[in-house]
């Protein structure tokens, strides 16, 4: 990578998303993958690294983005967690596990706002950057009509009113960053299978045109005193 060449910067890449993202991306510029498993099939203009998101592996990639140089423009933030093996979405106040709970905001909320914290001073800087975590609108608090899944909206929310809080300081020390809560909508994945018979005709989304709208909506925000929240048509979402 040559100095002062875009980059992209995609973490949580090995995300049905992010890798549709990344198909798109390294087609224009310079993608820096990071995942907690290198690829095994290298794609051209990618460089896989490696984190296990722990805060030292956080700064230490950080350290490495100083150092390889090129002027980042997008940054993508994947990391999240709806379910696995030994978690699932409540359905009701009893089915609340503390562990479970905690684990949500480790990942949905406490991860992402790491990123943001060592990010700043490799962001803070001349070239404009849009800086974008996958939120979701079960985040909502005021658009919360159906109840349930405590732990996921709750993570959400969270991580929405840490972007708000870090965009206000943003606009302080890295003005020429906007920060952005995505809503993707629901999309054809792992993560959403067990609920997609749910879901109205029409409204399951590919990975590549989510991958299609999220580099389209992230490419037009701007930075503000705070963070946007707009879905993948790019339309406001209420907080």
């Amino acid at each position: 990578m040559t100095a002062n060449s875009p980059i992209a910067v995609v973490i949580g890449a090995s995300s049905e998303i992010a890798q549709a993202t990344i198909a798109k991306l390294r087609s224009q510029q310079k993608v820096i993958a990071i995942s907690r498993h290198r690829q095994r099939h290298p794609q051209p203009n990618v460089c896989d690294w490696q984190c296990d998101y722990s805060e030292a592996s956080i700064v230490a990639m950080t350290d490495l983005l100083t150092e390889v140089g090129g002027d980042i423009n997008r940054v993508y933030i994947f990391n999240g967690v709806l379910h696995h093996s030994d978690q699932f979405p409540e359905k009701r106040v009893e089915d609340i596990d503390a562990t479970a709970m905690l684990a949500s905001f480790q990942s949905n909320s406490v991860v992402p706002m790491l990123w943001l914290k060592h990010l700043l001073p490799v962001l803070s800087g001349k070239q404009v950057c849009s800086l974008t975590v996958m939120s979701a609108r079960v985040g909502s608090i005021s658009d919360n009509h159906l109840g349930g899944w405590y732990s996921y909206r709750a993570s959400k929310a969270a991580l929405n009113m840490l972007m708000q809080t870090a965009g206000i300081e943003y606009a302080r020390r890295a003005k020429n960053v906007a920060l952005l809560c995505f809503h993707p909508g629901t999309t054809d994945t792992a993560l959403s299978k067990p609920f997609q018979s749910n879901v109205p005709a029409g409204k399951l989304f590919s990975t590549d045109f989510v991958a299609q709208q999220l580099l389209y909506v992230s490419e037009h925000v701007h930075p503000i005193c705070g963070a946007h929240f707009l879905d993948w048509q790019g339309n406001k979402v209420d907080w």
